[in-house]
């Protein structure tokens, strides 16, 4: 061997030889050069605070791309286990019991699970379509609308008029008058509206359908008084806030003219009912004034989904004033099936005529473009306004009557509330729970089945002919080791090219509940879920 003939050190994996630079994706060709010592000058130093894996390259050691070729790409990092995931790979969850057991297995248990199994299925399926239909329901349920009463009264106190009179051991301040103003609302019992249901109607088919004894009039009334009334929403359920505007008047204080709101709080998502001092009848506010003012109350409408203000073009499309977002678009697509105005190729496109040009200012365009073009078209509802004059004269006190106010507010069916209160059942969620570790359970013990199904199996070949049996199970464990090991030759070792593992189908051996749990623990460790992971990537 020359002397003067260069040394190739070995470096370890991920590091650099001293050959000339090559570009990483440049495969390496020829015979590894020869393996010996390497000289200490050489070795690259490992410093304990580089935190390098095995099998990464150091960055300071990498080699530089050769010109033209593109950069290395980075290692990815691995992704972290999630262990509740993991634990929920590892739980089983076949519930099917295993074919052949009923041949095992004395009496008719297992015919009985399975018409079990099929029961549940359409009892599942039936419950899921009725919870789909209450959905829809709640979602697509008419609004009723009833007559709220408005009740707008004032009395006063310490006027001039009134006579000074001891109160509490001391005289009234002559020219200290006060007024205070309470404004009530509630829900009138309207029974000209057709969509109001009758509370008494149980009572009354009662009635019709038997005949009347003698004292039944008695105990029908008691049963009229006896019966609980359904709760109706309050005053404050109605309206977002409200809000009290004063006249301005040259003798007033300032602070006396001071604008008065309410506003309603905004509630969780999954909370229906109001804090107490957000859910009232009436409000009342006192305030100092020796003359009458004049007051203008604002009430800003509540309502869910909201309704808003169409514009001039939109109603005379629509023929209403007021609408939801929802009942615009549906109405606007309604009146494009109703003139044939979609497209003959392209349905979704849309031939505007002159109403629907004022509207959208184009001769043409695409329904999903429709809600938000819309919007231009539709404001916020006008807050409803109440005038009242707040008297503090004697002559008005002498026999004072409130100012009455009838509007129309919005009501939600009581059968809503009855559907919400079902599909939010708390009981429910708890049932599904408990049904849950029931499945968990019966998949534990379907598990159990099937391995014993599978020793079973195993014992009663091995009786029946025990030399070749064990034979070729000898076989089957060498070649899981040579698989293992990485051993296996392209044919999957000796008798890798048996029959029983060439042949595919439903009764192949790659189908039976062993393979399939086989393969689902191996996905269920860290290291195969990591690298499975990796490769989705």
């Amino acid at each position: 061997m020359a002397m003067n003939a260069p040394m190739q050190p070995n470096y370890p994996r991920g590091y650099p030889q001293a050959a000339p630079q090559r570009s990483p994706a440049t495969p390496r060709r020829g015979p590894a050069g020869p393996a010996g010592p390497v000289p200490p000058q050489m070795m690259p130093m490992h410093h304990p605070q580089q935190g390098m894996q095995q099998g990464m390259p150091n960055p300071q050691y990498m080699p530089a791309p050769a010109p033209g070729a593109p950069p290395p790409q980075q290692p990815r990092p691995m992704p972290p286990v999630n262990e509740a995931m993991l634990r929920r790979s590892r739980k089983p969850t076949d519930k099917t019991i295993p074919e052949g057991v009923e041949e095992v297995v004395i009496g008719d248990g297992v015919e009985q699970y399975k018409n079990l199994r099929e029961l549940e299925k359409r009892l599942d399926a039936a419950m899921v379509r009725k919870r789909l239909d209450i959905q829809d329901s709640i979602s697509r349920t008419v609004k009723r609308y009833r007559t709220l009463r408005i009740w707008i009264s004032n009395t006063v106190e310490d006027q001039p008029w009134q006579k000074a009179r001891e109160q509490n051991g001391h005289m009234s301040i002559p020219g200290s008058g006060r007024y205070k103003v309470k404004i009530e609302g509630r829900l009138l019992d309207d029974d000209s509206d057709p969509t109001v249901a009758d509370e008494d109607s149980e009572v009354e088919d009662e009635e019709v359908e038997g005949e009347k004894k003698d004292g039944d009039d008695g105990q029908t009334e008691e049963k009229k008084k006896s019966k609980p009334r359904r709760p109706l929403p309050r005053f404050s359920h109605f309206f977002k806030s409200i809000t009290i505007d004063f006249d301005k008047t040259n003798s007033a204080r300032p602070e006396d003219l001071n604008s008065i709101t309410w506003s309603k709080p905004q509630l969780p998502p999954n909370q229906n009912t109001l804090p107490p001092n957000a859910d009232f009848d009436s409000l009342s506010f006192t305030r100092a004034s020796q003359e009458n003012l004049n007051i203008t109350i604002s009430l800003v409408r509540d309502e869910t989904p909201e309704r808003y203000k169409l514009s001039k073009e939109l109603a005379d499309v629509l023929d209403v004033t007021e609408d939801t977002r929802s009942g615009v678009v549906m109405g606007i697509w309604d009146y494009i099936r109703a003139m044939g105005l979609q497209g003959n190729q392209e349905k979704r496109e849309v031939r505007c005529d002159e109403k629907l040009k004022a509207i959208f200012g184009r001769e043409q365009m695409f329904f999903p473009q429709i809600p938000e073009a819309l919007s231009a078209h539709m404001s916020p509802l006008d807050p409803i306004k109440l005038p009242y004059t707040i008297r503090v004269d004697q002559d008005f006190h002498n026999n004072p009557t409130p100012t009455i106010y009838d509007i129309r507010v919005a009501y939600d069916d009581p059968l809503r509330q009855k559907m919400i209160a079902l599909t939010s059942n708390p009981q429910h969620i708890a049932a599904l729970r408990q049904i849950s570790v029931l499945d968990d359970q019966l998949a534990l013990i379907i598990q159990a089945i099937t391995h014993s199904k599978a020793r079973h199996s195993f014992f009663t070949a091995m009786s029946k002919d025990p030399a070749t049996f064990i034979r070729r199970w000898l076989n089957s464990q060498r070649r899981d080791l040579e698989t293992i090991l990485g051993e296996a030759t392209r044919g999957g070792g000796e008798d890798g090219s048996g029959p029983e593992f060439r042949r595919g189908g439903d009764r192949s051996v790659w189908t039976t509940p062993v393979a399939r749990e086989a393969v689902r623990y191996m996905l269920a460790k860290p290291e195969a879920a990591a690298a499975a992971a990796g490769v989705t990537r």
